[in-house]
């Protein structure tokens, strides 16, 4: 029976001296605990316990006398103000819940303070990077990207760049930068590495602003070209993707090449994701059987493939394994 009683605060050793007090209510404090084997201290203890309950209260008709409470009226009334302090807790908690949505939400309108539809406004430099992180982390097929700043600030080492995961999992990639950039050592050496890994690098004296458009289903804009700090826009709208990708073009057009095909250096380590479709062709796999075991689209499939065998001057799915083969790739 006392088991029950505890969500009201009443355990064993409590409820076995207020069962004593019921049963013996001129009982002191010191046959109380001989009838129930506790120490007298501890009896003492769980008096005050009580009385703080309400469970034993004074004597009316004894001054300075006092009596364990009837239970249908203590334990009623104890169940009550537990009840009672139940729900306060309860609408604290509902309003601790209600106060983290309203948080979320601020975080959620502070990430993407603006959101109808076709359009997306990030305030802020570090949520706008996150951002772009995430929606590199889901293209399927291509990125582009102007890029018209300083090499020092546009440019992290390659093994640390968010370039180079797109280019392992076989995106084609085109970038251009600020001319600018063939004077810096670092600069060139980054893209260098970018094109080794199949990326396309170009360079033009001046650009109007930054631009990267992934799968050319969405492009993304600085919210103030001037202030690099601020924050971007995505545009999911097929008007305006279409006007960043004749932007894109007419100056990738005419922008000048750093490297030519030739450049790439054909020994040069492959990406995890060509050794894996190298690995799968060479067991007989089809394009189709690579691309949904990769998790890759079939145009990337045969893009990654079509590459392997420029870069190894294949032309037949033998070549391209003898090749691979004589090279230490299968």
């Amino acid at each position: 029976m006392s088991g029950v009683l505890e969500p009201l605060g009443v355990d064993e050793a409590t409820f076995a001296v207020y069962h004593a007090l019921l049963r013996h209510p001129d009982g002191t404090p010191e046959q109380i605990a001989a009838l129930v084997s506790i120490e007298l201290d501890q009896v003492l203890k769980l008096m005050e316990k009580l009385r703080k309950l309400e469970l034993l209260v004074p004597t009316w008709t004894n001054p300075g006398g006092e009596h364990a409470v009837h239970p249908r009226v203590g334990l009623t009334g104890l169940a009550e103000r537990r009840r009672i302090e139940l729900n306060r807790l309860l609408g604290e908690l509902r309003e601790a819940e209600t106060s983290a949505e309203v948080i979320a939400e601020q975080y959620n309108e502070l990430l993407t303070s603006r959101s109808s539809g076709d359009v997306e406004v990030l305030k802020g430099r570090a949520n706008a990077s996150r951002r772009i992180e995430e929606l590199g982390l889901k293209a399927r097929e291509t990125f582009w990207g102007m890029v018209p700043a300083h090499v020092d600030e546009a440019l992290a080492p390659a093994e640390e760049s968010p370039d180079m995961p797109l280019l392992e999992r076989g995106l084609k990639m085109r970038t251009i930068y600020l001319q600018s950039m063939t004077v810096s050592k670092h600069g060139m050496e980054y893209a260098a590495t970018m094109h080794r890994l199949g990326g396309e690098v170009r360079a033009t004296p001046t650009l109007p602003m930054r631009l990267l458009i992934f799968d050319q289903e969405l492009a993304i804009m600085p919210m103030d070209p001037e202030n690099h700090t601020s924050g971007a826009v995505i545009h999911r709208s097929p008007a305006v993707v279409a006007v960043a990708l004749a932007l894109f073009d007419s100056y990738w057009s005419r922008a000048t090449d750093l490297f030519s095909p030739e450049d790439r250096d054909e020994n040069s380590p492959l990406t995890p994701h060509e050794a894996e479709v190298l690995r799968l062709l060479a067991g007989g796999a089809k394009d189709e059987q690579v691309a949904r075991l990769l998790g890759i689209s079939l145009r990337t499939a045969r893009r990654i493939t079509a590459n392997l065998s420029e870069r190894l001057d294949a032309t037949s799915r033998f070549e391209l394994g003898v090749a691979a083969a004589k090279r230490g790739w299968v």
